[in-house]
């Protein structure tokens, strides 16, 4: 969806004299903030919800990444797990260490180069992990019973183009500054 065609209430536009420097084409201030909000509140429950479980918030994004992959077919090996969560060599190590001796990874060895090695969930690690989660995918459950079909399949497109944005702002913001 192309900027000219979100629609834009006058209410969230500056006013003479207000924010003078905030381009046109910026999202509305408002929901931006939201969407902070909701990240950071999500941050809390992650933390929290793994802190009872003595995980830390790179244990749950490393199962997150773990399953994502394992859905779309894809083999998850220690060096996609560094790749995305920019992590080091040793702090991947470690992190993959922690995971198999909690019971939530195991490592396969993959093919005929046996110094390839794939990571998948266990059994535990989903019933773990529906237990931190599913308090909160009941939550939001309910939260959305009160929107219609249509709504919902506006607020999904939303956040996905949400995503997306962020994305790509998040590229942007790794390359290097033009001289």
């Amino acid at each position: 969806m192309s900027d000219s065609t979100i629609p834009r209430p006058e209410a969230s536009r500056p006013e003479t004299g207000q924010d003078t420097n905030r381009p046109e084409t910026a999202a509305p201030q408002e929901l931006v903030r939201l969407l902070q909000d909701f990240t950071l509140e999500a941050n809390h429950y992650v933390d929290a919800a793994g802190g009872r479980n003595d995980m830390h918030r790179t244990d749950l994004n490393a199962l997150a990444v773990i399953m994502r992959h394992t859905a779309a077919g894809k083999v998850v090996t220690p060096g996609v797990l560094r790749a995305e969560l920019r992590l080091s060599s040793p702090a991947t190590t470690a992190l993959v260490d922690r995971l198999h001796a909690s019971g939530h990874v195991v490592r396969e060895r993959l093919g005929t180069d046996r110094r390839q090695v794939q990571l998948q969930m266990t059994p535990k690690a989903y019933r773990d992990g529906s237990a931190m989660f599913m308090p909160l995918a009941m939550r939001m459950g309910k939260a959305m019973a009160a929107y219609s079909p249509e709504e919902l399949e506006l607020v999904t497109r939303f956040m996905t183009d949400m995503v997306e944005a962020t994305l790509a702002a998040r590229e942007e913001a790794t390359q290097p500054e033009p001289n």
